[in-house]
């Protein structure tokens, strides 16, 4: 089973709340990527965010809660992601270029509102968004 753990990262305007999304191909999620050996699942989180955004600062207002994702696959594995709620007063989003593939890991970033996610995002993942909103009181 390989584990990842990412962060719902949420910016806040003024009465509005949107949610950081990622794209590759034609799939959309939220930062994240795999535990290495020996990691703490939120240092790998604030880790895979700065990596594939850039953003290093955030807020976890709500501490450390998460929600997990029920097993699903991936590929030829078979994966579990445990993601973070987060906050960031950040808009700029950087794609940087992974060394391993030479090209950024994501087509394209948005931050959407909640009910842009819900559209962008299949069930698995609408779950995970409902639960942020629902803690964060962004719907």
């Amino acid at each position: 089973m390989v584990l990842s753990a990412g962060v719902v990262l949420i910016r806040r305007e003024g009465e509005s709340c949107y949610f950081l999304l990622l794209r590759v191909f034609n799939y959309w999620d939220f930062p994240k990527g795999e535990v290495e050996p020996g990691e703490d699942f939120l240092v790998a989180a604030r880790r895979e965010l700065r990596e594939e955004t850039g953003i290093a600062e955030l807020d976890f207002p709500w501490g450390e809660i998460f929600m997990e994702t029920a097993p699903y696959d991936s590929g030829r594995r078979r994966k579990v992601a445990r993601y973070y709620l987060a906050e960031t007063g950040v808009r700029e989003v950087q794609l940087p270029v992974n060394p391993e593939l030479g090209r950024p890991e994501h087509d394209e970033y948005r931050w959407v509102t909640y009910e842009e996610g819900t559209k962008l995002l299949g069930e698995r993942l609408r779950k995970v968004l409902r639960w942020a909103a629902q803690r964060s009181g962004c719907y």
